[in-house]
């Protein structure tokens, strides 16, 4: 077997990933400054999250989870891997295109499902009309998927992690073009959807072409390899339908609260830079080379990436979790207030920000650990414990609303993120040496959570002594502040031994 190699494959993917959330940050202060909380921008949210969340559910989620290993197994076993892709891409495709139809039919009782709150004003009616435009966006960013699954297996990640850039490249575009030209700005925003799909799937279609997997329609047959890719996805497919209900409980729960949904997509996105950066690298890399290392019973090889990719996700997740909760106010009124984005609905923003961050290692820690499962084409115990997960969150979001508003959503979410790490971990018990702690992350695990504590101890002290400074330049005090702590964190990890960047360096030189 050729190993994937997993320390580059998390940099590349993680710097790709990078790269897309800063152009995202541009994208989202545009969106801010121009549209604010307002009535477009919360309608905006909504139409761009439908065909968000069905191509998680389908694609990314329970088609991917249940494609990439039978996949990556194919191609290490030489079972023409090719025609398999293609059967998988034309039924998914099948499925795709009856989907938009009905969602385009039925698009007033999906945004009516998604946020009730908007009946009775303008919102409702916009939320329609721009999730009809964006909605097709799910045909083409599927199928960008599927082919992103075919590279990653093949060890190719660059491609793949590229393709979002595109979407905020040209979302941010056309947003500026339509200021510019005084074409109504939310329209503007809502037809570069589509269009940055096309671009998307026409990039990785190219990059999997040049890899030997141009891959061409097929007549959809529903044939005895697609009858097992479909039951292992079912599953996989409730899994994902339980977390579509917890983002709906939250959408539901913040449309009762003016700008709440604006505040809490902020938020999101806030958290979601080091998430994707890292979570997602790690998901993308981990899950085919267990797969193909499963296949070749390379049962110290898996052992040895699960426990790097835990390394790799701690040390990088931790202080940013740590900086969400110390410093939340700092960072969005640096990023996000201005035009009309008030300080009031930066603060707002910022108690959600907070609140996300103590569940932003819980949510990186389940992309180390469903890979587990999903390579041993496990698909019904995370939806298990999915279903759980699912309880707590529409119990909390919906029984603390009274008490505390919209940030019920967010307290939610992330009390369901530790609740879902809790029972993967459990479960992930019983697969033997594979998935065994070793000595060496053991020792690690302290040692980072001591440097992290330095870290928030000077981010603290640090937002005090630089108010000043705050008052006249906010860029350059929040860049001097995280410049300080970040420093800090990688002396106290270098001089405990938590993590050296030489063992970085030669981790991914060995892949």
């Amino acid at each position: 077997m050729k190993p994937i190699r997993l320390i580059t494959g998390f940099l590349t993917v993680g710097g790709w990933t990078l790269a897309s959330r800063v152009l995202g940050f541009v994208r989202d202060i545009i969106f801010a400054a121009y549209l604010g909380a307002g009535p477009a921008a919360e309608a905006f949210v909504v139409a761009f999250s439908l065909p968000n969340m069905f191509r998680r559910f389908f694609a990314e989620g329970a088609f991917n989870m249940a494609f990439i290993p039978i996949f990556a197994k194919k191609l290490e076993a030489g079972e023409d891997p090719k025609r398999f892709a293609e059967e998988a891409m034309s039924l998914l495709a099948t499925v795709l295109i009856v989907l938009t139809v009905l969602a385009t039919i039925f698009m007033p009782l999906l945004v009516l499902a998604m946020a009730s709150g908007f009946v009775g004003d303008e919102r409702f009616d916009l939320a329609v009309d721009y999730g009809r435009i964006a909605f097709p966006y799910i045909f083409f960013i599927s199928l960008a998927a599927l082919l992103s699954g075919v590279l990653n297996a093949t060890g190719r990640f660059a491609a793949a992690a590229a393709a979002p850039v595109l979407l905020n490249v040209i979302l941010t575009g056309a947003m500026i073009l339509g200021a510019r030209y005084e074409v109504n700005i939310g329209r503007a925003l809502v037809w570069g959807v589509p269009l940055a799909g096309i671009a998307q799937v026409a990039l990785i279609w190219v990059a999997a072409a040049r890899a030997g997997f141009a891959l061409r329609p097929r007549l959809p047959r529903l044939t005895p390899e697609m009858r097992r890719l479909a039951i292992i996805a079912a599953p996989a497919a409730l899994a994902g339908g339980v977390v579509q209900v917890n983002l709906l409980v939250g959408r539901q729960v913040a449309s009762f609260f003016d700008g709440a949904i604006q505040y809490l997509n902020l938020a999101d996105r806030l958290y979601q830079l080091p998430l994707g950066v890292v979570a997602i690298a790690i998901g993308v890399v981990l899950l085919p080379d267990l797969s193909r290392r499963l296949r070749a019973e390379d049962e110290s090889g898996s052992r040895h990436a699960f426990n790097r990719a835990t390394e790799f996700a701690l040390f990088l997740t931790l202080p940013c979790a740590v900086a969400l909760v110390v410093i939340p106010e700092p960072m969005i009124s640096t990023l996000f207030q201005r035009g009309r984005f008030t300080p009031e609905d930066a603060q707002a923003t910022a108690l959600a920000v907070a609140v996300y961050g103590l569940g932003l290692p819980a949510f990186v820690m389940q992309k180390v650990l469903q890979p587990l499962f999903y390579a041993r084409e496990d698909t019904r115990s995370p939806f298990r414990y999915a279903l759980v997960a699912m309880v707590v969150n529409a119990g909390l979001a919906v029984g603390l609303a009274p008490v505390i508003g919209y940030i019920a959503a967010a307290a939610a979410t992330s009390a369901a993120g530790w609740i879902m790490v809790v029972l993967l971990w459990r479960g992930s018990r019983k697969m033997g040496i594979a998935t065994a702690v070793d000595d060496r992350l053991r020792r690690r695990i302290g040692r980072i959570a001591l440097a992290c504590v330095g870290l928030g101890i000077t981010l603290w002290l640090g937002e005090i002594a630089l108010r000043p400074m705050f008052a006249v330049s906010r860029p350059a005090a929040l860049a001097l502040l995280i410049l300080s702590a970040t420093l800090v964190y990688f002396i106290l990890s270098h001089v405990m031994n938590a993590f050296r960047l030489s063992e970085l360096r030669r981790a991914a030189g060995r892949g």
